[in-house]
C-alpha cells in the first residue's frame, strides 16, 4: 500500500470529519488537492498530520464548494499547500476569513513564478513542480521544527530520487516515439504530454472550453472528430473526473475509430498510489497505448 492510501483525507465536497487529529509534536497540514497532501506527508513524515480537501477521483474538482467543516480544517492548519492559478480560490477565501500570522502557505503558482494568465492550471503534471514544492516544504517545516531539519531534508532527497523513474520514462517515450500526435478533452495532462515530446493536435480553444464548461465551437468539434476518423492521432487522453454527454460522445467516437484511450485525473487515485507512482503509471499507460494500442481508461 502506498503512502497515499494511509492518509486521512476529506473527500471532495465532503465535511472535514476525515480531517486528521495531530498527535503531540505534529504539525497540522492541509493540501488543497490530495497530490499535494501526499507530498507533504512524504516530506513531513511522522512530524505532520495531513489532510486533503479535494481527494475524490470520481468527482469534478471544478464543482467543489467548501463546507463549514472544510473551512474549519483549513483555518486550523499550520501549513497549507495550494495550487493557485485560479484552480482552488476557495482556499484564499477561507484563509482571508481566518488570518493567522503563524500559518505558512505554499502557493504553487507563486512558487513557480507563474502569472495569473497561465492557461493550464494543472501544475502537478509539470515535472519541475513537486521537487520545488518538496524543497519549500523542507524550508517551512524546518522553520517550524528546527530540531528535525535534517529529517525533512533527508525525506526530500529520497522523494527527489523516487521521481527519477518518471523522468526516465518521459525521456524514453520522447526518444522512442518522438512527436507522437495525441488528442485530449482538456489540458489536464498537457504538461506531462509536453515533457513526453508529444504533439497535441486538439486546439487549445477546445480544451479550454471543455475545462471551463463551455460548449466548443462547431469548427473545433469537427476538427476533433476528424482527428479520430482520419486516424491522425495515436492516443486520446480524456479527463476521467469530468465526463458528460459530450465528452462521452468523444469517448465513443474514439472507440469506434479504434483510437486507444488513456484516462487522466485531476486528483490522485487512491488507494494504491502515491504522487510519483501515479505519474509513472500515466506515462506507462501512454506508452502502452502508442506501442500496443492498449487503452487504460481507468488506473487500477
Amino acid at each position: 500500500m502506498s503512502i497515499a492510501a494511509g492518509l486521512a483525507m476529506a473527500g471532495c465536497g465532503a465535511t472535514a470529519s476525515g480531517a486528521p487529529t495531530p498527535k503531540a509534536g505534529q504539525i497540522l497540514a492541509v493540501g488543497a488537492e490530495n497530490e499535494y497532501a501526499n507530498v507533504i506527508s512524504q516530506i513531513g513524515g511522522r512530524y505532520v498530520a495531513v489532510g486533503a480537501i479535494e481527494s475524490n477521483p470520481n468527482t469534478d474538482p471544478h464543482t467543489f464548494e467548501a463546507s463549514p467543516s472544510v473551512a474549519h480544517e483549513v483555518s486550523t492548519a499550520r501549513l497549507i499547500v495550494q495550487n493557485g492559478v485560479g484552480y482552488d480560490t476557495f482556499m484564499n477565501k477561507i484563509e482571508a476569513a481566518s488570518p493567522s500570522s503563524s500559518r505558512r502557505i505554499i502557493d504553487v503558482q507563486t512558487l513557480l513564478g507563474l502569472p495569473d494568465s497561465t492557461p493550464n492550471p494543472h501544475l502537478w503534471y509539470m515535472p519541475r513542480t513537486m521537487p520545488a514544492v518538496a524543497q519549500e516544504l523542507v524550508e517551512d517545516l524546518s522553520a517550524m521544527q528546527p530540531a528535525h531539519a535534517a529529517y525533512f531534508a533527508a525525506n526530500a532527497k529520497k522523494f527527489d530520487a523516487s521521481l527519477q523513474p518518471w523522468y526516465a520514462a518521459l525521456k524514453a517515450f520522447a526518444t522512442e516515439y518522438p512527436h507522437t500526435p495525441v488528442a485530449t478533452t482538456e489540458p489536464v495532462g498537457d504538461y506531462m504530454l509536453q515533457a513526453a515530446g508529444t504533439v497535441n493536435l486538439t486546439p487549445f480553444t477546445f480544451q479550454a472550453d471543455i475545462m471551463n464548461g463551455v460548449d466548443p465551437s462547431a469548427q473545433d468539434v469537427t476538427l476533433q472528430n476528424g482527428l479520430f476518423s482520419g486516424h491522425k492521432v495515436k492516443v486520446f487522453l480524456y479527463n476521467q473526473q469530468v465526463t458528460d454527454s459530450f465528452t462521452g460522445s468523444l469517448l465513443t467516437k474514439a472507440h469506434q475509430d479504434r483510437i486507444p484511450v488513456v484516462g487522466v485525473y485531476e486528483t490522485m487515485p487512491v488507494p494504491g498510489y502515491d504522487y510519483q507512482s501515479w505519474m509513472l503509471a500515466e506515462v506507462q499507460a501512454l506508452q502502452k497505448a502508442v506501442a500496443h494500442g492498449v487503452s487504460t481508461e481507468r488506473l487500477q
